[in-house]
């Protein structure tokens, strides 16, 4: 009988070390991986181009509502071949970048404060949920009149409109903390601060990433909103100007390749940046199957 224990228990200790050793992906595990993530997008982009190719073909609605993928895609072409595209993305993605950056420092104290001081989270957590409720455009029009036409009227309404969404989503990853946790840090020596850097900032990391896509969200739909609304040659010409020349012209096919360019960006930002460092948070927590 001790045997046959001493036997079973090697072979649960050798399970366990197979569960533990890392799966050496062959070459054709890893095209496959590959070719799961790209075609499903690729084949979903065709079929709705081939749905829009067949609704334009069909003359359901007049040319100037409904511009064919081909003038659409001419209007991209020639935005790339003159290097206006350029020009476009650096005014809108860097005052976007720029304005997501300041929110973070502002959003982080604000979270925190909200998560772990009872008087704060009672007084200013409804005006937060209510800022984030609020359309950020509506800022807009009174950030022309205090600012005036030029980059800090955007940032303020960049501002408003990101801030609460990662402040939220801080508290909402920090009120998912075990409780036993900070108490553990405690009894470990940990003070006040270095309680939130090692301990609950950590552990709130999921949550906090939902916080900080919802927040990027936000900030680029209200620089779009902003640059809609406040233009001025002394702006430059972003996404947001090259969608309201192309209303002002009544150029159907000029406003749908501006849509098409800023929907570019936010699937760009999210599978260049927000899907990496997410997968990077799944993978450091053995969340390895969650990982995409």
């Amino acid at each position: 009988m001790p045997q046959l224990e001493v036997q079973d228990e090697g072979a649960v200790e050798a399970g366990l070390d197979a569960l533990d050793t890392p799966v050496v992906a062959t070459e054709g595990s890893r095209v496959r991986r590959i070719a799961g993530r790209v075609l499903p997008p690729v084949g979903a982009i065709v079929v709705f181009v081939a749905i829009w190719q067949a609704l334009w073909a069909a003359a359901f609605w007049l040319e100037f509502k409904l511009p064919a993928p081909a003038a659409v895609w001419g209007q991209i072409w020639q935005l790339v071949t003159s290097g206006d595209i350029v020009g476009l993305f650096w005014v809108s993605v860097h005052r976007a970048v720029i304005g997501f950056a300041i929110s973070l420092l502002i959003a982080v104290p604000l979270g925190l404060a909200i998560a772990n001081i009872r008087v704060v989270r009672r007084g200013v957590g409804p005006l937060v949920s209510g800022l984030q409720s609020l359309p950020s455009v509506a800022w807009v029009p009174a950030a022309i009149l205090w600012f005036g036409l030029n980059d800090r009227a955007i940032y303020w309404v960049v501002l408003l409109g990101a801030v609460p969404s990662i402040a939220n989503g801080l508290v909402s990853g920090l009120d998912q903390v075990p409780p036993i946790l900070p108490r553990v840090g405690k009894a470990l020596g940990a003070g006040r601060f270095g309680g939130i850097r090692y301990i609950l900032l950590p552990a709130a990391l999921p949550g906090f990433l939902g916080g900080l896509k919802q927040g990027w969200a936000f900030s680029w739909r209200s620089l779009m909103a902003a640059e809609l609304i406040a233009t001025s040659p002394e702006l430059g010409e972003g996404l947001g100007q090259f969608l309201h020349n192309g209303m002002s012209l009544s150029d159907i096919s000029m406003v749908f390749a501006g849509i098409v360019l800023i929907f570019v960006v936010g699937v760009g930002i999210e599978l260049l940046v927000f899907r990496p460092l997410e997968n990077s948070v799944l993978r450091a927590r053995g969340l390895t199957a969650s990982a995409r």
